[in-house]
């Protein structure tokens, strides 16, 4: 803290007394001087020199060529924007086709569903069928086997009736009076 005091004090001190620097000077000439003599003459000999003008046509190359780079941005989004068109009608396209084959695949699997269920009526139809005439063909063979067996078993029983009760004499008389109906 006494350092700050100190210099606070000295600093009041100086402050009360008055320096003169001495400015430097060139042939009586002050500063203020001597810096707008040597711009004046930075200034002549950049004219001179057509300094401008080399300022002014590097300015016009650059302006130029960011000019055309601008001309050639505008026709790279101008060939952008046709392709984005392009490809946009290339998507719409391809789901309007899309939609165009599920919607036909849709179609096809219903009417492949439609023919199935029709074929498969058909057939169990035709098996019914098939079945029916299976079991009248074994209900006409059942019944003409049966037939076969009752006219067999009436043929044997018969012929065992006239051997068992009838004998010669019985059958010329049988014989007999079957000559009398005539």
């Amino acid at each position: 803290m006494a350092d700050i005091a100190s210099l606070a004090i000295l600093a009041a001190g100086a402050a009360g007394e008055h320096v003169e620097h001495a400015e430097p000077n060139l042939m009586g000439m002050g500063p203020v001087f001597l810096v707008a003599a040597a711009m004046a003459v930075l200034i002549v000999l950049g004219l001179a020199l057509k300094v401008p003008k080399v300022i002014a046509g590097g300015l016009d190359k650059g302006i130029a060529e960011i000019r055309h780079q601008l001309d050639e941005a505008k026709s790279l989004r101008a060939e952008a924007e046709a392709l984005r068109q392009e490809y946009a009608a290339k998507i719409a396209n391809a789901e309007r086709e899309a939609a165009e084959m599920l919607a036909h695949a849709k179609h096809k699997a219903e009417a492949i569903i439609a023919k199935a269920e029709v074929d498969t009526t058909d057939l169990i139809a035709r098996r019914e069928k098939m079945a029916s005439e299976k079991i009248a063909a074994a209900e006409l063979a059942a019944v003409q086997e049966l037939r076969v067996r009752a006219a067999d078993a009436a043929a044997k029983a018969a012929g065992a009736l006239i051997r068992t009760k009838h004998d010669a004499g019985a059958d010329k008389a049988l014989v007999d009076q079957a000559i009398a109906g005539l």
